[in-house]
């Protein structure tokens, strides 16, 4: 079995070293970027959030390259692990499955949040965004994904995964659930109990009841 898990807002709160980091692009550039708005929508890609503010097109690369220059200064140290992530990832090696972490974050600095953390992961796969995430999962054959973004759920859908939201994140249960999350909980405090009933077989409604036929990945999949 193989789980895969987004990262901000699924495992971490990257939230106030992100307004920083965003804030001091801003500053240096003289470009308008709201870094309180920012960390409130993390998920899409950077270039694109720096379009949305209206960034030139020219100056995306530069800007891009320097977030992530100031970014382990700036965001690595006041990141925390979100309610229950420790124990999410614990139950997945528990019952002898893979861990794989699936994020649109540059990978150097997802590396560098999970040093920091002192987590160690099967595998870390980063700057895929939305179904681009399907790309990891299906090469990783992961059986679920974890995720607080409709991007998320749109990837594991995409891959054949079962799909599970969490509301950590900037998606509440109904957006979770009309982008065609299998199930949604309220955050990875629930996560080991859900694995412990449904693991890789999970074949379950929306609200997370048994019974629907929704969601077990491809048979031939299961490992």
């Amino acid at each position: 079995m193989c789980v895969g898990f987004d990262l901000d807002m699924t495992l971490i709160d990257p939230r106030p070293g992100m307004v920083a980091a965003m804030n001091r692009l801003a500053d240096e550039s003289g470009l308008p970027f709201d870094g309180e708005h920012f960390a409130a929508h993390l998920g899409p890609p950077l270039d694109q959030v720096l379009r949305e503010f209206g960034a030139p097109e020219e100056r995306i690369p530069a800007l891009v390259a320097r977030f992530r220059q100031i970014y382990p200064e700036l965001v690595i140290p006041r990141t925390v692990a979100l309610p229950g992530a420790v124990e999410a990832l614990d139950a997945v090696r528990g019952s002898g499955g893979r861990t794989l972490v699936v994020t649109g974050k540059y990978a150097r600095n997802a590396e560098l949040h999970l040093q920091a953390l002192g987590w160690t992961v099967d595998t870390l796969v980063g700057e895929l965004w939305s179904t681009g995430k399907a790309a990891a999962l299906t090469e990783y054959s992961a059986h679920v994904f974890v995720g607080d973004h409709v991007g998320d759920i749109k990837g594991a859908l995409a891959a054949n995964a079962v799909a599970v939201g969490v509301t950590t994140g900037p998606c509440d249960r109904s957006e979770l659930l009309d982008a065609g999350a299998h199930v949604v909980l309220e955050s990875l405090v629930e996560f080991p109990a859900w694995l412990a009933q449904h693991g890789p077989r999970a074949d379950v409604t929306p609200d997370g009841a048994p019974g629907s036929g929704r969601a077990s990945p491809a048979p031939s999949r299961v490992e």
